[in-house]
């Protein structure tokens, strides 16, 4: 809309220095051209706090997500509030103040040089939407890294269980148990019986029983080392289980938190390009309406202006880019072929 209907209309005026279009279409112009930037500030505010919400009350907005009728009336109060801040005031200034200050050929509003005025717009179109999105990004930010660090808390707790508590709590672990110590009790009965016959024939020879009570020792030790990668084997395949499930879990957990970084790392370029375009103009205008347009250099003051019309031409492209749904969203109303599946290449192929 600014380039459609905005633009065109200024460039004769900037070239030429004189307003040639009449009074009637230079109010039109001036009503269009705040209500859109103005509303292009507040999608920001509406579209930060929506993200806000998904962030923060995740299953709050989810059972609200289909909602369109509430949806739809936040967009038109952007719209209707970006109208009542300058509109009015644009339409019927002259007729309250009795006179118009603006000269023929001319074309700005009548509040250009009203310092209170701008001020006071200037916080609600600026400053507070500013702060109202920086204090959105910010809580998202924060909340991401609580989050992160809750999640990894219980990861690390869940990991590091002991083999104990998983032989306890499944029924295979104890069975391999019970198994471990009849093994261990079994050979160690093994073992009393060999010291006892090489006891018995230490009277004939003292070395045939060293030899013979050597021998029972290593078997029981072998036996006991068999016993204990038993053991092990069956706890490695009980913790593999386990590890496949934490790995899941874990997996989804890191989707969900890239999600939310994306969400905040788009948030900050956003907010970041909108303070830039933004606040050269805003500055210069309250200083310009303080003294009257006589400390500011017609050229900055022109460049800060055609700022505000960069942020409008930026913002579709910054959007896209940093989110996928926008994108599909973009897809959809500019292609829709190309998210069309064809039913006779799907039987072809």
């Amino acid at each position: 809309l600014a380039g459609a209907f905005c633009i065109p209309l200024y460039v004769p005026y900037v070239l030429t220095g004189r307003w040639i279009f009449g009074r009637s279409l230079c109010k039109l112009w001036l009503v269009v051209d705040y209500l859109l930037c103005t509303s292009s500030v507040f999608n920001i505010v509406l579209i930060s706090y929506d993200r806000f919400l998904s962030v923060t009350r995740a299953v709050a907005y989810r059972a609200q997500q289909g909602n369109t009728r509430r949806a739809v009336l936040k967009m038109v109060l952007v719209w209707v509030l970006a109208f009542l801040l300058y509109g009015p005031a644009i339409i019927s200034w002259e007729y309250i103040s009795g006179q118009s200050i603006i000269p023929t050929g001319e074309c700005y509003a009548e509040f250009f040089y009203n310092w209170y005025f701008l001020m006071t717009a200037s916080t609600l179109e600026f400053f507070t939407p500013f702060l109202s999105v920086m204090f959105f990004n910010l809580s998202i930010y924060l909340n991401i890294q609580k989050r992160t660090k809750m999640r990894l808390d219980v990861f690390q707790e869940v990991h590091n269980q002991s083999f104990t508590e998983e032989m306890e709590r499944s029924p295979e672990a104890k069975l391999s148990l019970k198994c471990c110590k009849w093994e261990q009790k079994e050979s160690a009965e093994t073992l009393d019986l060999s010291k006892s016959k090489a006891q018995a024939a230490a009277s004939s020879s003292s070395l045939d029983a060293k030899d013979l009570l050597a021998t029972s020792l290593d078997s029981s030790r072998k036996l006991k080392c068999c016993n204990k990668k038993s053991c092990k084997n069956s706890a490695s395949t009980l913790s593999s289980e386990k590890q496949v499930k934490i790995v899941s879990q874990s997996t989804t957990q890191r989707f969900r938190l890239s999600r939310d970084k994306k969400v905040a790392k788009s948030l900050a370029i956003i907010v970041g390009i909108f303070g830039i375009c933004w606040a050269p103009y805003t500055l210069l205008m309250i200083i310009r309406a303080g003294c009257h347009g006589q400390c500011i250099s017609e050229f900055w003051y022109e460049t800060s202006f055609w700022l505000l019309w960069i942020n409008s031409a930026v913002n579709p492209v910054l959007y896209p880019l940093c989110h996928s749904s926008f994108r599909r969203a973009f897809i959809k109303l500019l292609c829709p072929k190309k998210l069309k599946i064809q039913p006779h290449n799907v039987l072809q192929n």
